[in-house]
This record gives C-alpha cells, sequence and structure tokens, in this order.
C-alpha cells in the first residue's frame, strides 16, 4: 500500500534500526520506545488489523510469533517480555497496518497504564 507508513520501512523508503528480518516478516526499534527495549514487528504484506486477519493470511501472524521468539532469544530476554497488537481507534492503533510491539527489559504492570 504507497500511502502506508510501514510498508514504507518495509521497502526502505523510511529508514529504521533493524532487529530481525526474513521472507515474512520485519522487525525494527520503536522511535518512541515504551520500555528499554520496544520492537515493531509487522508482516511484510499489508494486513490492516487484526480485525482483518483471515484463513489465507493468518500464516504471517504465526511468523511474526516465531520471529519473537528468535528476537527474544537474540536479544536475551530471558526475564520475560510482552507482545502487544493494538487494533482499529479504541484499541489504540496509530498505523493501519498491523503491527506487534515487543516490549521488555522492565517491570511491565498489569493493567497497562
Amino acid at each position: 500500500m504507497s500511502d502506508c507508513l510501514f510498508c514504507k520501512i518495509i521497502a526502505g523508503e523510511i529508514p529504521s534500526t533493524k532487529v530481525y528480518e526474513d521472507e515474512s516478516v520485519y522487525a525494527f526499534l520503536d522511535i518512541e520506545p515504551q520500555a528499554p527495549f520496544h520492537a515493531i514487528i509487522v508482516p511484510k504484506v499489508h494486513i490492516a488489523s487484526a480485525a482483518e486477519i483471515t484463513a489465507e493470511n493468518s500464516g504471517y501472524i504465526a511468523k511474526i510469533y516465531e520471529a519473537v521468539a528468535k528476537i527474544a532469544k537474540a536479544e536475551n530476554l530471558e526475564k520475560g517480555f510482552r507482545v502487544v497488537n493494538n487494533c482499529g481507534e479504541q484499541g489504540g492503533q496509530t498505523v493501519g497496518h498491523i503491527h506487534f510491539h515487543l516490549l521488555a527489559r522492565r517491570n511491565l504492570a498489569w493493567p497497562p497504564g
């Protein structure tokens, strides 16, 4: 999608600090981190939100969670981490491309603030 911020990051049109990449997934550091380690993990195909996951595209979500495990291992996040997905305006989603926040290296309270 030509006007999507994350599609532009995936395409290299907007710079990012990559932490992981494979054929299906791209992960990069958040520019406004909410934890000492805060990565954004996105599928390389445009899926607008969790509300648009289907049988045809759900494999990308599995690949995201495989990437989470690989990133956690590479970044030594053995003390724990949180994976967050915001869906829709009231869910706090600010970019219309499904993405997952991987937060770590601090105690994360529940419920989140």
